[in-house]
């Protein structure tokens, strides 16, 4: 079997893969596609080479078939059509006991931690899997795990139908939680400096605002009639939108913070008294996020086909990722694994 692995300085090498017999939890996955994520264009820049010492094969954003099975896997069978939700637990550590073994104080995300799903065969947990249905096919699957960071999202922030919501930065995660959003009968607006973006979203039907062009303060309250956005996504992990999100945030808004800040950003504390603003934090996802994601899928409220910006060969997987890093505006682009 083949296995791709990243090697740093924005290398890949394809090699013959080891092909890993389960232990009786586990099972052997014959993988389908796998999406590159903000994440591992952060690993190909090589800027997590500490954590994921290479040569590692990376990947989490996958869909796969079941073709071996662990003596003690219950409810599964070979040749299920599945995706892996890529967290690794302790089980035992306060936030795991307390039923938030997403955050484990010990929490390894397979793909980065340890070896991930661009190679032929991946043995994975049983426990990590969701089915797919039958109107799902495997390329759709490969993005049910950025779609689960949405409905997380959604979940953290108590977002409910009626309400008016921002997304501050209109990447595929943006964008994503924007259609979630909309889903549960939120009226949302993307704040996007991208052309290109802009125009993806409202080919989704949602509204969108380039502050680079427009005063967002001013746009959001005319679109809420001065009352400002009941809820603040902020996607895009940069100054700008931290300095934005109090301002346009309605009296007792909430604001949801979905991006990862690598420096410490000055925040307006003041708005949270004046506002009584919350902020709540939304990392990764759980399970039931990843049956929501599904449902979602297959029920046509959410649509992943345009998402989809190319597909490559793992042989061409150095290829797939230069690509993506020469088009911002890009949205997701897979990688064939099927032999």
């Amino acid at each position: 079997m083949l296995a791709a692995q990243y090697v740093g300085n924005k290398g890949f090498q394809v090699v013959e893969g080891q092909m890993v017999t389960p232990a009786a939890d586990e099972v052997r996955l014959q993988v389908g596609f796998v999406g590159i994520c903000g994440t591992d264009m952060h690993i190909y820049h090589g800027v997590m080479d500490q954590r994921v010492a290479p040569p590692q094969i990376i990947g989490h954003e996958m869909s796969g078939t079941i073709v071996e099975m662990g003596a003690n896997v219950k409810g599964f069978a070979i040749g299920d059509r599945v995706v892996v939700r890529p967290l690794d637990y302790c089980g035992e550590c306060p936030a795991c006991t307390a039923g938030h073994s997403h955050v484990c104080h010990k929490l390894k995300f397979m793909g980065i931690d340890s070896p991930g799903a661009f190679q032929n065969s991946w043995t994975v947990k049983a426990r990590t899997l969701h089915k797919l249905p039958d109107n799902i096919d495997l390329k759709q699957g490969a993005l049910i795990e950025p779609l689960s960071v949405a409905v997380h999202d959604i979940s953290r922030a108590r977002l409910k139908d009626g309400e008016k919501a921002v997304v501050i930065g209109g990447g595929p995660i943006g964008q994503l939680v924007a259609l979630v959003a909309k889903s549960v009968g939120a009226d949302v607006m993307i704040s996007e400096v991208n052309q290109v973006r802009n125009e993806f979203a409202q080919k989704n039907g949602i509204k969108t605002v380039n502050p680079l062009e427009q005063d967002l303060d001013a746009a959001v309250k005319e679109w809420t009639n001065g009352k400002g956005a009941d809820v603040v996504f902020e996607v895009s992990g940069v100054k700008a939108a931290i300095e934005a999100m109090t301002k346009i945030a309605s009296v007792r808004g909430r604001i949801c913070m979905v991006a990862i800040h690598s420096q410490k950003p000055e925040v307006d504390l003041f708005q949270f008294f004046w506002k009584e603003l919350e902020l709540v934090g939304a990392r990764v996802y759980e399970a039931a996020d990843f049956d929501m994601a599904i449902e979602l899928v297959a029920s046509g409220k959410v649509k992943l086909e345009p998402f989809i910006s190319s597909v490559s060969s793992l042989n061409n997987i150095g290829s797939a990722f230069a690509s993506m890093d020469n088009n911002p505006a890009g949205m997701k682009a897979l990688v064939s694994c099927a032999e």
